[in-house]
C-alpha cells in the first residue's frame, strides 16, 4: 500500500528529539557536500562527464564486461557469472567449501546485502565478519544498514558502547568514541588474523586492465585482501567503467558528493592475488540488471555511484529515517531500485517524495532520481497499488478542476468553511491536521481580485 513509509515513519516520528538530531546530521553532511563542490570549478563539468561515461558505458556493457572479463583473466584471477542472487550465493559458498573456509572478513558490499548473502553463508556453517566498522556495529546488533555509506548513523556512541559492553566485553559506562573505535580495533585485528578468506565488493571494474578498485577510509578492505590467503571480489555489473581516465572522473567525485571529503582514505587496485594467495575470485553479478537497462524509463538508475548524497539532501529521509523504506536500500535511489525489483512490494515507498527535485539536482552523476519517482507514480494504479483514498481525491479535484462553474462556486463559499470549529477540522478524520493546521480561506476570491485590478 502507498501508506506504508507514512506508517514507518509515524514510528520513527516519535522520539522528535532524535527526529531533529537525524535531521541536523545529515544537513551537516550535505553542508560539507556543498563546501566541496563549490571549491571545484569545473564541478558541473565533473557531473557532466560522469554522466556522459555512465550513459556510454551502460549502453555499451556487452563489451565492457567481456572486455573486463577478458583483461581479468589474462591477470591471473578467476572470473564467475552470476545470473541472480541465489546463484552468486551458491558460487560464493562453491568457493569457500572448496578452500575449507570457516570464517570469511567481509569489507563493506551493499551487493552481497541486496542478496542476503551473510544468512546464506551463515546457514551453511560459515562465521561471515563484516569489518567495516559501522556494518560491524550493526552486524553485532542484528539490523539492517539505515544508510548507504554510514550504515549506523542513526546508533550514536551510548548505543554502540552499550553493545560493546555486551558483546565486545569492553569497560562498563566507557561509551568516549575513541575508546570505543579501539575496542572495535583490536576486536576485528583478531578477526582479520584468523580468517581463512576475505571478501570485497567494488566500486568500480576497470575493463581496460581488468581490475577493481574499492575506496574505504578504513582500510578495512587493504586487511581482508592483505590477511587471508584467498579474496573475492563481487562487483555489480553496473560497476565496470572503461579507463583510468573515466576513473579519475568518479574518484574525484565520490567522496566529495558522499561524505563531503575531498577523498577517501584508502582507493585500493586490486587486480591479482598475491604470489603466496590462493587465486583471485571476481564474480559478476547480474540479478536484474540486465532487465533495467531495457527498461526506457527507469534505466538510468544504473547510473547510480552509490554516494549516498540523495539521502543526505532529501528532506524525507532526514525526517523520516532509514528504516522507514520498505527496500534495503532507503532514500531517492532506493525507491527507485526497490520500484525495479519489486513494485507491488515496494510502491509504499514512492509517497516519501515532495518532488523537490533536491536529490537529481545534487547527484554527481545526473541521475533523474526526482524524475523516475514522479513517472512511477503514475504507474501505480497499473500495479494495483495505488492508495484508494487518493485515488477519490483526485477524481473529485479532476471534477472541480475541469468544470469552470463548479470551481468559481467552490472557491466563491469556501470562506464559508472557516466558520466550523477547529476541533471538527483538525482532527484525526482530516490526515492533513497531522502536522498541519488548516488554512483560513479569504472572504474575497483571487479572479475577483484579479477583475477588480488589485492584484498585478
Amino acid at each position: 500500500m502507498s501508506t506504508a513509509h507514512s506508517n514507518a515513519a509515524k514510528e520513527f516520528l516519535k522520539n522528535q528529539t532524535y527526529a531533529k538530531w537525524h535531521d541536523a546530521t545529515f544537513w551537516a553532511v550535505r553542508t560539507k557536500r556543498d563546501n566541496m563542490a563549490y571549491g571545484l570549478d569545473e564541478w558541473e563539468q565533473l557531473r557532466e562527464k560522469a554522466s556522459a561515461i555512465k550513459r556510454h558505458t551502460i549502453t555499451h556493457l556487452d563489451e565492457y564486461l567481456d572486455q573486463f572479463a577478458t583483461k581479468a583473466e589474462e591477470n591471473g584471477c578467476i572470473v564467475h557469472w552470476a545470473k541472480d542472487a541465489h546463484e552468486f550465493n551458491e558460487i560464493v559458498y562453491g568457493i569457500l567449501k572448496n578452500h575449507n573456509v570457516k570464517k570469511l572478513v567481509k569489507s563493506k558490499s551493499m551487493l552481497t546485502e541486496e542478496c542476503e548473502m551473510n544468512p546464506y553463508l551463515e546457514q551453511h556453517g560459515i562465521e561471515v565478519v563484516e569489518t567495516d566498522l559501522g556494518e560491524r556495529i550493526i552486524q553485532l546488533k542484528g539490523q539492517a544498514p539505515s544508510h548507504i555509506v554510514m550504515p549506523a548513523i542513526h546508533l550514536n556512541h551510548d548505543d554502540v558502547g552499550e553493545l560493546f559492553e555486551e558483546k565486545l566485553g569492553s569497560e562498563k559506562g566507557n561509551h568516549d568514541p575513541t575508546y570505543l573505535t579501539y575496542v572495535a580495533r583490536l576486536s576485528l585485528r583478531n578477526e582479520f588474523l584468523t580468517a581463512d578468506a576475505g571478501m570485497t565488493g567494488a566500486n568500480f571494474g576497470i575493463a581496460e586492465t581488468g581490475d577493481i578498485v574499492v575506496c574505504t577510509n578504513e582500510g578495512n578492505a587493504d586487511m581482508s585482501t592483505s590477511c587471508p590467503k584467498l579474496h573475492i571480489a563481487a562487483i555489480g555489473l553496473e560497476k565496470i567503467i572503461p579507463n583510468y581516465d573515466c576513473l579519475a572522473v568518479f574518484q574525484r567525485m565520490l567522496c566529495r558528493a558522499g561524505t563531503g571529503q575531498p577523498t577517501t582514505t584508502f582507493t585500493s587496485h586490486f587486480r591479482k592475488a598475491r604470489p603466496t594467495a590462493n587465486p583471485m575470485h571476481i564474480v559478476l553479478v547480474d540479478n536484474g540488471r540486465s532487465e533495467w537497462i531495457g527498461n526506457p524509463e527507469h534505466w538510468e538508475a544504473l547510473k547510480c555511484i552509490r554516494c549516498g548524497s540523495c539521502m543526505n539532501t532529501c528532506p524525507v529521509y532526514r525526517r523520516s529515517g532509514g528504516y522507514s523504506y520498505s527496500y534495503f536500500i532507503p532514500g531517492p535511489i532506493g525507491i527507485n531500485l526497490g520500484m525495479l525489483r519489486d513494485p507491488q512490494k515496494h510502491s509504499g515507498n514512492v509517497s516519501a517524495c515532495t518532488l523537490c527535485n533536491s536529490c537529481q539536482t545534487l547527484c554527481p552523476a545526473k541521475v533523474n532520481l526526482g524524475d523516475q519517482i514522479y513517472m512511477w507514480r503514475q504507474q501505480l494504479d497499473e500495479f494495483g497499488t495505488a492508495n484508494p483514498q487518493k485515488k477519490m481525491m483526485c477524481k473529485g479535484m479532476s471534477m472541480v478542476y475541469g468544470n469552470e462553474g463548479v470551481y468559481n462556486l467552490g472557491t466563491a463559499l469556501a470562506h464559508w468553511a472557516n466558520l466550523i470549529p477547529s476541533p471538527l477540522i483538525n482532527c484525526g478524520m482530516n490526515p492533513w491536521a497531522e502536522g498541519h493546521k488548516m488554512m483560513e480561506f479569504p472572504k474575497e476570491t483571487f479572479h475577483s481580485l484579479w477583475k477588480k485590478g488589485k492584484v498585478k
